[in-house]
């Protein structure tokens, strides 16, 4: 059973006032209405562009006692990616990420970083200039997303925890255009065939989770826009899951999903070796045979971070609320393990 939120504010008191998804922002974040410890409130803005060759993502994060700002560039042909971040502590909301996934600019800058992300009901602009980025050259960019779809994914999850949740946003398959300069060379992204996609994330999270998420965008033989939404493994997702597929811009719900990641002998996961991923209702079914592991590990004890976001190709079938199919044959996206102590 899959409830929908209706529409009104999110918090009460500090607690999620109702928990379901939504096809729309119908429930209203307000950073002030949390009662939780500030040290565990999580916001972040991240957007990924991608042309079926190439990727840039981008990520603002405030993350109370630290705040990441970093910016990636991922090339799948050779393959190989690049990362680079800047950190700053005890930012605590300092840099005013906007309540709503629809309304608000963000800009932050430094001596070495410029970015912004600019919001209109016409488009969105992202641009970035990353100082000393790769092999002491400057990284830059800036994309022009528009063509939104008529539906997102939403979500809002409580944890275990009386004040903790999070509410989450994703827009997927936004017409992209625009370019980055990357080690001098410079990359253009076509507006026939990128597309962009945003995270967006508010909440307040427990100290140790694992989350499991999975992300395609992609244009059909017959021209449609499809992409999916998948993710698990964090919260009480009993009233509804964010998992979702999207066709033209329309939403297609789906209960829950199970990624099978390949171990070796010694139980540790092998992610760049061919995973699948399934539905419990017979919707989804899928193959995907990784091309690069985007892995970030960061571990000092009490604050850990296990990052891997592996980019591959994705085939199989999936059945739309309709009952009509869709085949996918070797479509990029990414699947993803995360495993944070914050």
């Amino acid at each position: 059973m899959q409830q929908k939120l209706t529409e009104g504010d999110l918090l009460k008191n500090g607690k999620l006032i109702e928990a379901g998804y939504s096809t729309k922002t119908v429930r209203h974040y307000n950073r002030n209405q949390i009662k939780g410890c500030k040290w565990k409130i999580k916001e972040w803005d991240y957007y990924i562009i991608t042309d079926g060759k190439k990727a840039v993502a981008l990520t603002i994060a405030d993350n109370s006692y630290m705040s990441l700002v970093s910016a990636s560039f991922i090339d799948f042909e050779t393959p190989h990616f690049k990362t680079t971040s800047e950190i700053k502590f005890f930012t605590f909301g300092k840099l005013n990420l906007p309540a709503s996934p629809e309304k608000g600019n963000i800009i932050y800058n430094s001596k070495r970083v410029q970015m912004s992300f600019e919001k209109s009901s016409e488009k969105r602009v992202l641009r970035c200039k990353f100082g000393n980025f790769w092999d002491k050259t400057d990284f830059k960019c800036e994309f022009t997303l528009n063509e939104f779809p008529q539906d997102q994914m939403t979500i809002a999850t409580p944890f275990n925890k009386p004040h903790a949740f999070y509410y989450n946003t994703k827009i997927n398959c936004m017409k992209a255009e625009g370019y980055c300069k990357v080690r001098g060379n410079l990359y253009k992204f076509d507006n026939n065939i990128s597309l962009g996609t945003l995270d967006w994330g508010r909440g307040v999270w427990t100290y140790k989770n694992t989350w499991y998420w999975s992300s395609l965008q992609t244009r059909l033989d017959d021209g449609r826009t499809f992409g999916f939404n998948l993710g698990y493994g964090f919260g009480d997702t009993s009233a509804a899951s964010e998992n979702m597929l999207f066709v033209n811009g329309i939403a297609h719900k789906l209960d829950q999903v199970v990624f099978n990641i390949p171990q070796f002998k010694n139980g540790k996961d092998d992610f760049m070796s061919p995973w699948t991923l399934k539905d419990n209702e017979g919707r989804l079914n899928l193959s995907f045979v990784p091309i690069i592991d985007r892995k970030d590990i960061t571990d000092i004890g009490v604050i850990a971070s296990k990052q891997h976001q592996v980019f591959g190709k994705f085939s199989g079938e999936v059945i739309l609320d309709d009952g009509s199919r869709i085949e996918l044959v070797d479509k990029l996206g990414f699947a993803e393990k995360v495993y944070n102590k914050w």
